[in-house]
């Protein structure tokens, strides 16, 4: 048998009200009062609906998040910073896979907004005005993860693209390279494609090296398959590179698997560095050097930032996390004698 609200009044001889009042972990009652109502639920078993409880308390202890991808190590390492911060505030997450696509994610924000959420995460996505309208029309906070907006004042928590890709061509420059190749993302992405591009040249002209559009592939993203594709392409147009910074570590797993079919070894033949330091990295052959973004660090800041503004209705500051190369063995010293 189903116990209702009415139920528990009934049992433990008090109001409606005041059950919900106990509910909801509100003043007006005593302790005796809070005891009878608990061991009534207790006997029945009562299990309150949530969204009568929303209703009430004007919250759903809910957040929502959105991902293009949501089975990616990417996501899956966000996702557990987000989790554990929603589970210390009393939060659930619904988690959407908006696989990049339009009219998903409308339709993810339109059932975000039927769940009643009280916040929302939005990762590694642009805004679109399509998307800020819906999302200002919900009336709740957002954040921004693994991206931000410079049209739409929404905060946001991330890496600072351009200077990490600075950091990983440098890095290669340091090793002794001077012949770098790049395998980019899609070039008219302006939060994860062109910053890259632009933070590998800025290291190349810093050190006086040459910057030429043909040791650079743009693929269409930063998936294994793109890079795969992608170095056999970059050796034909560059073949005397020496090192390369692959844009993601998928797009770096994706060159290091083409250069095994190509017999080219890694880093005697040919050096390459990734971007992100996804737990696969390590387990690759070799394991992989990469430039590390704090994932999981970023979904717990991310979802904090979002309960601070839910909880307390404060305005929160954007993050720039701190970056860093994990040194491994992918990328050869080359040493003149």
């Amino acid at each position: 048998m189903s116990y209702t609200i009415k139920d528990v009044a009934k049992l433990a001889n008090v109001s409606i009200a005041t059950v919900s009042r106990v509910l909801n972990g509100q003043s007006g009652f005593s302790k005796a009062t809070e005891e009878k109502v608990l061991n009534a639920i207790k006997e029945l078993g009562y299990q309150p609906n949530a969204f009568a409880r929303s209703l009430i308390s004007k919250k759903s202890n809910t957040v929502g998040i959105l991902f293009p991808e949501v089975s990616s190590q990417f996501s899956s390492k966000i996702l557990r910073g987000v989790e554990e911060a929603s589970h210390h505030h009393g939060s659930s997450v619904i988690v959407c896979n908006t696989a990049s696509h339009g009219q998903r994610t409308m339709k993810y924000l339109q059932l975000l907004t039927e769940k009643r959420v009280d916040g929302v995460l939005f990762v590694s996505e642009m805004i679109t005005e399509e998307y800020y309208n819906t999302l200002e029309s919900m009336q709740i906070p957002v954040v921004l993860v693994s991206t931000e907006s410079y049209q739409y004042p929404l905060p946001f928590v991330k890496v600072d693209d351009k200077h990490a890709a600075f950091t990983a061509t440098d890095y290669l420059v340091k090793m002794g390279h001077s012949k770098i190749g790049m395998l980019s993302g899609n070039k008219e992405d302006i939060i994860a494609g062109q910053p890259r591009i632009d933070g590998y040249k800025q290291a190349l002209a810093l050190r006086g090296h040459d910057i030429t559009d043909k040791n650079i592939i743009h693929s269409q993203g930063f998936s294994f398959k793109d890079g795969f594709a992608g170095l056999p392409k970059l050796l034909e147009q560059s073949p005397d590179l020496t090192a390369v910074f692959a844009a993601s570590d998928a797009l770096a797993l994706g060159a290091i698997s083409s250069a095994y079919k190509l017999g080219v070894k890694i880093p005697d033949d040919l050096s390459i560095i990734g971007y992100d330091n996804l737990p696969i990295a390590e387990m690759a052959i070799p394991p992989l050097t990469t430039v590390a973004q704090p994932l999981e660090e970023m979904g717990m800041v991310a979802a904090e930032m979002l309960f601070t503004i839910m909880e307390q209705g404060k305005r929160v500051e954007s993050r720039i996390m701190p970056h860093s190369v994990v040194e491994r063995e992918s990328v050869k010293k080359i040493i003149f004698t």
